[in-house]
């Protein structure tokens, strides 16, 4: 599970208390992995489902195995290409516009032309 609210709700950790075959495993949100992750995903979903008609589960598992399949024919490597500097670099940055508080700046406001007349 990603760390968003509704999974620590209350409501949510009592029926995981009660169902203990489910362990949660709580992921960072926004590691590069994932984008890679959701981004197969996204790849699954525009070319094998988005479009389709399935009239049963063992239609949309055949659409999903044959892009698996034909995806697979021909894999591509990921390489990271971030050096440490530009990441210590976004990671000064990120620090510097967290000390920004909320509603220090003023609003631009547009310059209202004449009205036509």
């Amino acid at each position: 599970m990603d760390n968003y609210g509704a999974h620590k709700r209350e409501k949510a950790t009592t029926w995981l208390k009660r169902h203990t075959r489910f362990v949660s495993h709580f992921v960072p949100t926004s590691p590069s992995w994932m984008n890679l992750v959701e981004r197969c995903f996204g790849h699954l979903d525009n070319k094998a489902i988005k479009h389709g008609v399935f009239l049963s589960v063992a239609g949309l598992l055949a659409s999903i195995t044959a892009f698996l399949s034909a995806w697979n024919e021909n894999p591509k490597h990921s390489i990271w290409t971030a050096t440490v500097e530009s990441i210590e670099e976004k990671l000064s940055r990120y620090r510097e516009l967290s000390r920004i508080q909320p509603g220090c700046t003023s609003p631009k406001t547009r310059k209202r032309g004449k009205a036509a007349g």
